[in-house]
């Protein structure tokens, strides 16, 4: 088959090299951005009168069937047209005939991809950003079913200080917040367009690039036509935030495999959200969050792909920016198939507070608690430090909890000691006092549902 672009080429592309060269393979997913890009050039170019009107008339029809057939699943598309935008050229050409081969007048493949693959990334944030709000809107729903179940707080996975279930997934909620920021950043900083660049050095016909450019929803024309088809920082930007994304989402995974094992018994996650043993029949395996963890690897390897193929290349385009598609398509349906999924474990989830508490016992947890009340009787925090650390060590002696200890075993080690230090040990207690910004104190983590809520709110009006 004749190339498009085979006027100066007095041979056939070899198969091998016909095989390895194109890209509608993966890249026929941008049909749909292809198609609407090209109505609107064709648009303009009728608008600035650099061809027929009558020609604009017959390849907006021409690609509206196109459109329409290859979501039939009428159209098979053909490597030896490389990629999407010469599939569709080469398919509006065989209908309408001449005027299909003006669509190409005043733009290049070069500012067609740039073009395409902008509008994708940028709806795709869109579906993106909309599954990690209903994440967030599970979390807020199990936090506010668990505002007063206590547990242990972690550092070095030691048991820390006491904290609530419901500031634990807040925390998360909070990270998701940051990943859906980073999105919309990424979102607004790339909403320039780069059609009317042409192959670099833009073109000599009298084209309207602000057209085009509001036609296709964007901000304005990027400014410069180098960039234009030689930019993509905006798939890298989306990539670095998935990568974040993943993390957090990896982060929750290691602590949901945790919470379910029988070390812990924190949570039980549901029955279809979990699988068996192919041998051992007792198993629940937490099998998707697993996988979760697993895949963060994958968008983290997809990231450094496309960072090391623009390291070292030149301006304008060069032909390794063919190899940025697969990477971020990667990325956003790993990230796309990980949150639903990720969002219905954690709302079927069963949480078991009084395992949680159970464990909040243990660990002298409250030890803090201890030592703030001494030191709120007038001793310096650093004497306090080191009298309940004395105390630590006497009930692990004795197989004591700080709880268990008697006034007289206490005021033996420090008279500041008083009948109301019980209330200050008390679990509950530890957590609901405090009441500082943040804290798991009931009133502080009802702020924070609240806070997410209205950010959830915020988005989905928009």
């Amino acid at each position: 088959m004749a190339k498009l672009w085979g006027g100066r080429f007095q041979k056939d592309t070899d198969a091998l090299v016909n095989d390895f060269n194109e890209s509608i393979s993966f890249d026929q997913r941008l049909y749909q951005q292809d198609i609407a890009g090209s109505k609107a050039h064709a648009a303009m170019l009728g608008e600035c009168g650099i061809i027929p009107k009558e020609d604009v008339t017959a390849i907006h029809a021409g690609l509206d069937s196109i459109l329409a057939d290859i979501e039939a699943g009428k159209v098979e598309f053909s490597t030896d047209n490389e990629d999407i935008h010469m599939n569709i050229e080469t398919l509006l050409t065989q209908r309408i005939g001449a005027a299909g081969k003006r669509l190409h007048t005043a733009r290049s493949r070069n500012d067609q991809v740039a073009l395409d693959f902008r509008m994708y990334v940028r709806e795709e944030i869109g579906a993106v950003v909309s599954e990690i709000l209903d994440l967030q809107t599970a979390l807020t729903e199990q936090a506010a079913k668990y505002q007063d179940a206590v547990m242990p707080g972690y550092t070095h996975l030691q048991r820390a200080q006491p904290i609530t279930f419901a500031q634990h997934l807040m925390a998360y909620a909070n990270m998701l917040c940051r990943d859906v920021t980073r999105l919309e950043d990424c979102k607004a900083r790339m909403n320039e367009c780069p059609l009317g660049s042409g192959a670099l050095a833009g073109t000599t016909y009298p084209i309207d690039r602000h057209m085009t450019a509001a036609a296709l929803g964007f901000d304005g024309p990027m400014s410069n036509s180098l960039d234009g088809v030689s930019d993509r920082d905006y798939a890298l930007e989306l990539m670095s935030a998935l990568s974040i994304l993943m993390m957090h989402l990896s982060r929750f995974s290691e602590e949901i495999i945790l919470w379910c094992s029988w070390e812990f018994k924190y949570i039980e996650l549901d029955d279809a959200y979990s699988t068996g043993s192919s041998i051992m029949p007792q198993k629940k395996n937490p099998d998707i969050a697993e996988l979760v963890r697993g895949k963060t690897g994958r968008v983290y390897g997809d990231l450094m792909a496309l960072l090391t193929t623009m390291k070292g290349l030149p301006l304008a385009y060069n032909k390794d920016m063919q190899e940025d598609k697969e990477p971020v398509f990667d990325a956003i349906d790993t990230a796309l198939v990980c949150l639903p999924v990720f969002t219905g474990m954690i709302r079927t989830m069963t949480v078991l507070p009084e395992n949680m508490r159970a464990a909040a016992n243990k660990g002298f947890i409250n030890a803090t608690d201890c030592a703030d009340y001494l030191t709120k009787q007038g001793v310096p925090f650093r004497d306090a430090y080191t009298t309940v650390g004395k105390l630590v060590i006497y009930c692990t002696e004795t197989g004591k909890t700080l709880e268990e200890l008697t006034l007289e075993e206490l005021v033996k080690v420090d008279k500041h000691f008083g009948p109301d230090v019980f209330v200050a040990l008390n679990m509950e207690n530890c957590a609901g006092m405090r009441r500082s910004y943040g804290g798991p104190a009931k009133e502080e983590t009802t702020r924070q549902i609240e806070a997410i809520r209205k950010f959830i709110a915020q988005r989905r009006t928009k």
